[in-house]
């Protein structure tokens, strides 16, 4: 009866993270998704706890304490455009974790004098492969997100051939413990060779690339997760854990597709390791460049019928959705049809942009996606770009040798105006220069995204 009951309270909480990861799908469904996540996690931990009889019930309170006070002060400090950097964190925990629980499940039954089977040693060798690769691969994803090391790819020659070799070590390494599982020293020997190849691994892949390595690390931190739940012989943890590293990969792939590229050009690329020229952004500018005001951009504004907004990351540094919703307001109040179009890859995470207008309340039928929107930039009067760089390159699609070759674009060029708003000229992630904003049709706004908006919707105002 104990053991029935244990595993329906299984059951119905991995019902709740399939119905929370069905809800995430869209944005009007996310909240109530991330509460049913919650409850089958809080489901799962307390029929965990009443299962298990490992260590005293006031040390994992007071771990559950300091968990949450840890998790209740993020959720309360981190700022919404900081958002990708935390989740590369909460992903790298989790791989740290895999990592920890296995060797402390290999070193009792060392200290027991236990063989532990070889099903339980194969997957505590993946929670240490696996987990470490997680941990460290996402503190470098954080660093590069943070701006604490550059975000363009870091390569050495030979690096692809480095990052096999580390990879075969830990294999073979890992076949020894699984023959001589009482050589615990091997186990650690196993999470360093793999930290390495963590950190080497995604140090090559630039920032343009990072909304796909965000949702790999995250299938990463599932699937030590789940090798983890082998070890330790726990349903829940093997379910838990397939699902997210199921969905990971199917995110990977989603945003692959979006970007006309394989997941291993991805992680082998190194899109963004060469940086424009300053003689090819001339002959892409020189001379070509319309600076306009806001004055002169009200005016533009002034006749317009529809209008398109397309957001890139720029507006999430700027901090500048709750402008842009108020823009958006003033545009319809004088008769306008706005709509937002969103590129799959906008910003650092997937769904970034989406997340930022949804704080801003800006109504979901609203926010376009960019196979849906694409087809109604030619009777747009003004696509106004905030931010936006390589997802509005028209490179992507009249240059082979491009780096972002292939890549679908949003079609702002198409629009009678286009307005960019952008600090400077400076290229984005891929490095190259943007031939959209020499266009004849194009109208540069050199100003903070915010800032921008703010004086713009001031002009229009004064100009009413």
């Amino acid at each position: 009866m104990r053991q029935g009951l244990i595993t329906l309270a299984y059951l119905v909480a991995a019902i709740c993270f399939i119905l929370a990861l069905k809800g995430l799908a869209h944005p009007r469904t996310a909240v109530r998704a991330n509460q049913l996540g919650a409850l089958g996690m809080l489901i799962a931990i307390v029929v965990t706890l009443l299962d298990q009889h490992i260590v005293s019930y006031w040390v994992i309170l007071a771990g559950m304490a300091v968990g949450s006070a840890l998790g209740a002060w993020m959720a309360l400090t981190v700022r919404m455009t900081a958002m990708p950097q935390m989740v590369a964190l909460l992903n790298g925990s989790g791989g740290g974790a895999s990592t920890v629980v296995a060797a402390a499940v290999l070193m009792e039954a060392a200290g027991l004098g236990q063989a532990p089977s070889n099903q339980a040693t194969v997957a505590t060798v993946a929670s240490g492969v696996i987990g470490a690769v997680t941990f460290w691969g996402s503190l470098v994803a954080w660093a590069k997100l943070q701006e604490v090391m550059s975000g363009r790819p870091l390569l050495f020659p030979g690096q692809q051939a480095v990052n096999a070799g580390l990879l075969l070590v830990a294999l073979a390494l890992g076949a020894w413990l699984v023959a001589r599982p009482d050589l615990t020293g091997l186990y650690w020997a196993i999470v360093a060779v793999s930290t390495v190849l963590g950190v080497t691994s995604v140090m090559r892949i630039g920032g343009a690339d990072m909304p796909v390595v965000i949702c790999l690390l995250n299938s990463y931190s599932g699937l030590a997760a789940c090798a983890t739940g082998f070890v330790l012989d726990n349903t829940m943890l093997i379910i838990s854990g397939s699902l997210v590293g199921a969905s990971g990969i199917i995110l990977s792939q989603i945003m692959c597709r979006a970007m006309n590229r394989s997941l291993a050009n991805v992680l082998f690329g190194g899109v963004g390791a060469e940086v424009a020229t300053g003689a090819a952004a001339d002959a892409v500018y020189a001379g070509r460049i319309k600076a306009a005001s806001p004055d002169e951009i009200a005016m533009v504004l002034e006749s317009a019928r529809r209008v398109v907004i397309v957001p890139g990351y720029g507006m999430a540094v700027s901090q500048a959705q709750h402008a842009v919703r108020d823009l958006a307001r003033v545009l319809e109040g004088r008769g306008a049809e706005v709509e937002f179009g969103v590129h799959p890859v906008a910003g650092r995470m997937p769904g970034h942009m989406n997340v930022l207008l949804a704080e801003a309340d800006i109504p979901y039928e609203k926010v376009k996606e960019m196979d849906d929107i694409n087809s109604t930039f030619e009777q747009t009067d003004v696509a106004i770009v905030i931010g936006a760089n390589d997802v509005v390159n028209p490179l992507a699609r009249t240059d082979p040798k491009s780096p972002i070759a292939g890549m679908p674009i949003l079609d702002v060029g198409k629009a009678k105006t286009v307005v960019v708003i952008k600090r400077s000229l400076s290229p984005g992630f891929a490095g190259i220069p943007n031939p959209l904003f020499a266009a004849e049709n194009t109208l540069m706004y050199f100003a903070d995204g915010r800032k921008a908006i703010v004086d713009l919707i001031h002009a229009m105002k004064e100009a009413a």
